[in-house]
Formats: structure tokens, sequence, C-alpha cells
């Protein structure tokens, strides 16, 4: 099937598409001559294309990806320089980065992250906070932080509550050392590793499927697992409760239970639609 990819906005730092008649939007890093790392541009511009995609219920999920060779080397080092040498935010303001992150987990799309090249510090942090996260199997993931006399903000957080050993995420931090999508996989750092020359179809095709189906069951499963990470067993069954009640407002989720019966006869048939998608 041919991907037919238009552009909704293009600042010079990123670019905003959307996939044709398929309800997929993707956001493209672009600094590929800076090997797409994140300076105050890129952050505002990324932020400003999720409200653009909010304000569209048609685009169901949204792939980030980078231009050029690489996914992103991280957080550009004059950004951060400016940012530390200028005046000292309160604790409580987050930085433009935790901005992201935040914007990330609780925003009601599927987000996908779709890696190749190289996947460094912030970058990797900026990746974790993504729904989804596809991966070249040779791409190259690790945090130099300490390295360079930081210790991995964002990224050592968002690895830990990601499932990641405490003893697998310090030897990654303090030894430097990447590690490839294959790796990435092992751990559970990435939902999926395959080839490079693979990815984009890949990566598309996912996306083309979750967009297939009913904005309504997706906004819910993105509430659980939001709600659900940070809580005990007790709580996060709770909040499933919950969210089933919500969702019951806004959709009946058996209301076409004989069609769907008929549809899986035989083993899981991925392409079953319900008649009220919107």
């Amino acid at each position: 099937m041919a991907n037919n990819w238009i552009v909704i906005k293009e600042w010079p730092e990123l670019i905003l598409q959307r996939l044709q008649d398929a309800g997929v939007a993707r956001i493209i890093l672009n600094r590929p001559d800076k090997r797409n790392c994140w300076n105050r541009e890129m952050c505002e511009a990324f932020l400003q294309s999720l409200e653009i995609i909010r304000a569209d219920k048609s685009l169901k999920c949204c792939i980030t990806k980078g231009a050029g060779p690489v996914f992103s080397s991280g957080l550009d080092l004059k950004f951060l320089r400016e940012v530390s040498n200028g005046p000292l935010l309160d604790w409580d303001r987050p930085t433009l980065t935790i901005q992201i992150a935040n914007a990330l987990r609780g925003f009601p799309r599927i987000m996908i992250a779709q890696i190749h090249g190289y996947c460094l510090g912030g970058a990797l942090g900026i990746m974790n906070c993504h729904d989804l996260v596809y991966a070249a199997e040779d791409v190259q993931i690790g945090m130099p932080e300490i390295l360079r006399g930081s210790f991995g903000q964002l990224v050592t957080s968002t690895l830990l509550h990601g499932g990641v050993p405490q003893k697998k995420l310090s030897h990654i931090a303090l030894v430097g050392r990447n590690f490839s999508g294959k790796e990435a996989d092992a751990l559970g750092v990435v939902s999926q590793a395959v080839p490079a020359a693979e990815l984009e179809d890949f990566t598309v095709g996912i996306a083309r499927e979750i967009a297939s189906r009913h904005l309504g069951p997706l906004e819910h499963h993105k509430i659980t697992v939001q709600l659900g990470r940070d809580l005990g067993i007790s709580q996060a069954v709770q909040v499933d409760q919950l969210v089933g009640s919500r969702l019951r407002h806004e959709m009946d989720p058996l209301g076409d239970v004989e069609n769907y019966l008929g549809s899986q006869k035989g083993g899981p048939n991925i392409g079953y639609k319900r008649p009220d998608l919107k």
C-alpha cells in the first residue's frame, strides 16, 4: 500500500505530516545536520504539533521519527548551557524537555517512536515516554551523561519506571557503552526491534492498524496505563474499573459483539472493524 504523506505544518526544526486517509500523523525531527539534537525551537515546535493533532479527532496515533541517518543524538548541549546559565528555575517549574515528557504521557493519542541510527541521552528519555517504540535492530542506544558530568535526568527515571532492572540500568548509565536495538528488545526498552531496512514499513503498518480502530478504546487504554503504572495492584485494578465506567459513557464496548465473534472464528482476525468507527 502506497504511503502518501501530506505536510500539515513545517517549522525549520520539525515537520508535521498526516498519512492520507489513514488517521496517522507523523512528527519528523528535522535537524539532520545536527543529528536531530533537541534545542529550544524543536521543543517548542514539538509541543505545538501535539496541540494541532489534539484538535483533529481523526488523527488517532502519531509517529515520531528523525530525518537523516539518526533518530536523535540527545539534547543540544548549547541549549542545555543556555538553560543552565539562565535564571534558576523553581523546582516546580518543568523544563521544556520535562514538559514534553509529561505531554507525551498524558496525550490522548497513541504515540509511536520510530528509532534508527542512534538514540542517546535526553532523546532516550523522550523516547521512553512514547506508548510504543519500534527500533532498527542495529540502532545504538545509550546514556553518555556520566562521562560528560551529569547523571541522566529523565532517562534514569523513565528507564527505571519502564521496568529495566536496577542493575541493568546502572550498567547502562555507569559503564556508558551503547546497546543495540536487539538488546533493547530483550530488556523491554522497546516494543520490538526489526531489521533496519524494514523499520519504516513496519512502523507505518502498525500505525495504520491502530488508526483503523475506534478512538474510545485507544484513549482509555492509555488512561489506564498512565494512571496505573505508578500505583499498587489494588489501586491499579480500581482504576481499571473506573476507566471502564468512563468508556461506557462514550461508547458501548459490546455494541457489535455478534459480528465481532463471527469475524474471529478460526483464529484472531485483526481486520475486524466496528461499524461505529469515527
